[in-house]
């Protein structure tokens, strides 16, 4: 006991299962919300709420412009704050409740067609979104400076975040219980149908469902963390948001992070957009085959997150990303390699060990970049002496967001560019490759990128315990 106490005075606390569960809560709550919004929301917006795919893409980018200069201020407001109820968590109640209710309101059809009612419900959701993941981000460096510890957090928060996703991706299933019927003539049965307008109270349904469940694991994230690694009052008081860019000049490593976010969330944003497109249109799957593709993409991370810590004790940090970026890029190519043009129902199996190896890449490798946040946090606070978690995390916010807007603006200019037709029940060839490219080659390319920026990253884990220990010496 006393080696554990001379330990915890240092920083370097051991978490029970009960405090990583509630942490990783917070991130499944999360992903219900707002991978729904990232992965459904233009295929919502373009073949149920009536918005055509140039006019969608734009709003996505202005969203993204705002949350630039959303983030900082959100950032600095929570460095700077000491709310009764923690610095960092109480934001999860705080932000969380307007949260799910503009995420609901995204999906209600109420005005449809209506690009104004979209641009305030998209607007409104992606800034409380920001109030909720910026200090939630920073409740992950507040909780203890163990690297390892950090390394189990991270793992146990990607493992319950992608449960969130799994319930996300299964959203076709989920709907198809609410939406309308109708007879399909190539089998003669009854058929739900997801992707037309008649569909829209089963998504506003099964968005209600998804947010208030993440409500409830908010809430339960807030209870179970217990914040210990902050700056005080007097260091707090002196944050500005000019802090951020200060803060980005200076710090290297946070650099390299900031730009493999990036690249990391416009591949992923991309992939995601245009699987629901690839699935109905290209492969022609039902709702529960569509389902079941989609699942392929998260299962992965129930196999090969619990071994991350194990897997980068082996071959470390950059080996770890090397290898599953790797991964992620060849089942790209063998899915490039097993579709065609006009898709046939006759290799779904090959596309489906596709999906699920370029899901192992993707999964394990972007799971883990989240632990890279609480040490470019830990070497900012050794080369400055302030430890601005918020800002920092702010600061990946917008290089996050940005990926996502590229995520978001790049499927709908190649729908548009290629000629989709929402209305039509068969799209053109061009069309068709144009969906194809978003699915793998355009993410394969993003990848390549990737490697190439993480291999600038040079904070080993021996190194971050040096800082570590160095940072707790000085307070002592």
């Amino acid at each position: 006991m006393a080696e554990t106490s001379t330990k915890e005075s240092k920083g370097f606390y051991k978490l029970s299962w009960g405090q990583r569960i509630g942490f990783g809560a917070g991130d499944m709550a999360q992903n219900l919300v707002y991978q729904t919004i990232s992965i459904w929301l233009l295929f919502f917006y373009t073949n149920v709420f009536g918005l055509k795919p140039g006019a969608a893409a734009l709003m996505f980018l202005i969203v993204r412009l705002v949350d630039v200069l959303w983030d900082p201020v959100v950032g600095t407001i929570v460095d700077k704050k000491n709310p009764k109820w923690g610095k960092y968590r109480s934001w999860l109640v705080l932000g969380g409740i307007p949260l799910v209710g503009l995420a609901i309101l995204c999906f209600w059809n109420g005005f449809s067609g209506s690009l104004l009612y979209a641009y305030i419900t998209y607007v409104g959701m992606s800034m409380c979104y920001t109030l909720v993941n910026v200090p939630y981000g920073a409740l992950n460096a507040s909780l203890t400076r163990d690297t390892n510890e950090i390394t189990i957090l991270t793992s146990t928060r990607m493992f319950m975040a992608n449960l969130g996703a799994l319930c996300v991706k299964s959203l076709p299933i989920i709907i198809a219980i609410f939406a309308p019927k109708v007879l399909d003539p190539a089998t003669g049965k009854m058929t739900a149908v997801y992707n037309t307008p008649e569909a829209a109270p089963a998504w506003f349904i099964t968005m209600t469902i998804f947010a208030l469940v993440g409500l409830a694991l908010l809430f339960f994230c807030f209870a179970k963390c217990k914040e210990r690694v902050v700056m005080d009052e007097k260091e707090s008081a002196n944050v500005k948001v000019s802090d951020l860019w200060m803060e980005f000049g200076r710090n290297k490593p946070l650099r390299v992070v900031a730009f493999f976010f990036i690249t990391a969330f416009a591949m992923m944003s991309v992939s995601n957009a245009a699987d629901a497109y690839f699935m109905t249109f290209n492969v022609g799957a039902t709702p529960l085959l569509t389902t079941l593709f989609m699942w392929l993409g998260t299962i992965p991370a129930f196999i090969f997150m619990p071994l991350v810590p194990a897997i980068k004790r082996k071959i470390g940090k950059k080996g770890m990303f090397y290898l599953f970026l790797g991964v992620a890029i060849l089942g790209m190519m063998m899915m490039y390699t097993f579709v065609s043009i006009p898709a046939t129902k006759s290799n779904f199996v090959l596309l489906c060990i596709a999906q699920f190896i370029k899901s192992t890449g993707i999964i394990t490798a972007t799971g883990y970049m989240w632990a890279l946040v609480p040490e470019v946090i830990s070497y900012g606070e050794y080369t400055t002496g302030k430890r601005i978690a918020g800002i920092v995390n702010a600061l990946t916010g917008i290089f996050f967001k940005a990926g996502m807007a590229l995520g978001g603006v790049v499927p709908g200019l190649v729908l548009a560019w290629v000629g989709f037709n929402a209305d039509a029940a068969q799209q053109t060839p061009l069309a068709l490759q144009g969906i194809l490219w978003l699915v793998c080659v355009i993410p394969a390319i993003l990848l390549l990128l990737a490697i190439f920026i993480i291999s600038k990253y040079e904070l080993s884990d021996e190194r971050m315990d040096e800082i570590n220990r160095e940072i707790e010496a000085r307070h002592a």
